[in-house]
């Protein structure tokens, strides 16, 4: 049986990270998506092989120069035709092309015409260039992550680009084709990578106005300022994570580290020994490899887990078992998620480096005889 999206078609204009892993989410589980790409310009980001990019999977492509006379032409075609587009310009970028909202809207009055950017559509910031780090930083989440007495470590990328982002995006864009397809008219979505890693912190933000989270990174208990909630180093370089929060959890812990019948370790939550108690594991951890700890914790209730690398964890038994990884075009990589229990998502296909203008351009209408003078006018390739 086909996606959930399957039948929906989305016009994404190629960008960097969020824009399309949103679009990927959407492709994933079912919907079309046609990707608008530069003639002969970097498409898959600084140094990316499409062929290889996993964020680029299981689109059709279409390189057209938006610059051309023919080329916006052939967009409005399809964004008359389409149920939602994903654009992730600056604000005004596609408005100075003629195909800003107001446009698209009056052209394609059902369309969901979804807006990736870091500081929003409007605010002081808006027309600033920034990355992920930025727009954390401004939504108080960077604060947040790193170590008692360190500096703010940024979580990656994962946080702004693609929680903050793309995921609110994705989100978005399904809860608005579902308003239209309920009756409902068109609209313009603004994601903000500053409003989703903001929103994304709302626990935190809640913890800390209800008195009990410290505006001060690793010194809460979920930011590795408990000793419970921490990562500890390995006898082979290698390292574990342990969480433990409940006390059902932190008497297992202790038991199978030994530590049961330590009094010093007793005070789960006593935030003044917890530096103290943290040494303690440590030292006990440090004694045995992490294959070793696997073998002690794994199978019981004491939140236990190997931290794997990225080489390591396609290949671990859970993931294996539940298929969390797949190989599409050789390429190894996640698959899609979440999943359901009557339908199928799209098995990914990678790019293959080609484009498939003739096959879109059929799709929409158009003649053999049109197909061809669109491609002699060279606005499309």
């Amino acid at each position: 049986m086909p996606g959930p999206l399957h039948g929906l078609r989305i016009i994404e204009f190629a960008g960097l990270g969020p824009g399309p892993f949103a679009c990927m989410m959407l492709a994933d589980h079912g919907a079309t998506v046609i990707r608008i790409e530069r003639p002969g310009g970097t498409q898959g980001g600084p140094e990316s092989d499409t062929t290889t990019d996993i964020l680029l999977r299981s689109r059709k492509r279409i390189a057209i120069d938006m610059k051309s006379a023919s080329g916006i032409a052939v967009l409005r075609d399809l964004i008359a035709t389409a149920d939602g587009l994903v654009e992730g310009f600056r604000p005004g970028v596609m408005e100075r092309l003629g195909l800003g909202p107001d446009d698209m809207l009056a052209l394609n009055p059902k369309l969901v015409y979804g807006r990736m950017t870091g500081w929003g559509q409007t605010g002081p910031y808006a027309p600033m260039a920034g990355h992920d780090i930025n727009y954390i930083a401004l939504s108080g989440a960077l604060h947040a992550f790193g170590r008692k007495g360190e500096k703010p470590t940024p979580p990656i990328n994962m946080m702004g680009d693609f929680g903050g982002g793309a995921m609110m995006l994705a989100f978005g864009m399904v809860s608005a084709l579902l308003h239209v397809q309920r009756g409902g008219d068109g609209t313009v979505i603004d994601a903000a990578m500053t409003d989703g890693s903001a929103l994304l912190m709302s626990m935190i933000y809640s913890f800390h106005g209800q008195g009990w989270w410290q505006d001060e990174r690793g010194v809460n208990m979920l930011d590795t300022g408990a000793h419970f909630y921490d990562v500890y180093e390995t006898r082979d370089g290698k390292f574990i994570s342990l969480g433990p929060i409940e006390p059902q959890f932190y008497a297992k812990m202790l038991a199978l580290t030994g530590l049961a019948d330590d009094p010093a370790m007793q005070p789960q939550n006593d935030t003044a020994k917890w530096d103290d108690m943290r040494d303690r594991l440590a030292r006990i951890i440090a004694l045995k490899t992490r294959g070793d700890w696997d073998a002690v914790m794994v199978g019981s209730d004491a939140c236990y887990a190997p931290v794997l690398s990225l080489t390591e964890a396609p290949a671990h038994p859970h993931n294996r078992a539940r298929e969390t990884f797949l190989t599409a075009g050789g390429v190894k990589q996640p698959a899609p998620a979440p999943r359901y229990s009557t339908i199928a998502t799209t098995q990914p296909e990678m790019a293959d480096g080609h484009t498939h203008t003739r096959e879109i351009l059929a799709q929409l209408g158009y003649s053999e005889t049109r197909i061809k003078e669109t491609l002699a006018q060279g606005g499309v390739s």
